[in-house]
């Protein structure tokens, strides 16, 4: 599958909340609510500061998506990315385009000096994701997460 790579631009925000919103179907059962997650989507389109999509391309169609957020480390003195949002195309699955995308985003992230490092986070019952990420070079951290949302 031959695949143009780039980072995304406004245009694509319809393509990305529904892809947000089938992921989010797909892998927990949630129904993500369209009155957040289209200005959510759109505040990161318009403000670099919170993050970039980047996107894959088949035949002039976006097939597959990440975004990437960062952290700040103060015990390591450098930035994580975070590779979030991470969806392909049902029809373009097991084509290499999540491959791509995350072999493209760790060139990117090796070319930044204070970029130290990839981080996701998984369902944990997702084994078919662990082992695509795990056949990236990707580990296992001893670290859990834990939350409260919403707040108030």
């Amino acid at each position: 599958m031959t695949l143009t790579l780039r980072r995304a631009t406004l245009a694509d925000a319809p393509t990305i909340v529904e892809f947000n919103r089938r992921l989010a179907w797909e892998s927990e059962q949630l129904e993500l609510d369209l009155a957040l997650i289209a200005p959510g989507v759109d505040a990161v389109l318009r403000d670099a500061a919170k993050g970039f999509y980047t996107v894959a391309e088949h035949d002039g169609e976006v097939v597959g998506q990440t975004l990437i957020t960062t952290e700040w480390s103060d015990w390591r003195n450098g930035w994580f990315w975070w590779i979030q949002s991470v969806y392909v195309r049902e029809d373009a699955r097991r084509g290499g385009v999540f491959k791509a995308l995350f072999e493209k985003l760790r060139a990117e992230a090796q070319a930044e000096p204070s970029v130290i490092g990839l981080r996701l986070y998984l369902n944990t019952e997702n084994e078919r994701a662990r082992k695509t990420y795990r056949s990236l070079n990707m580990a296992d951290t001893h670290y859990g997460m834990m939350e409260i949302y919403p707040l108030g």
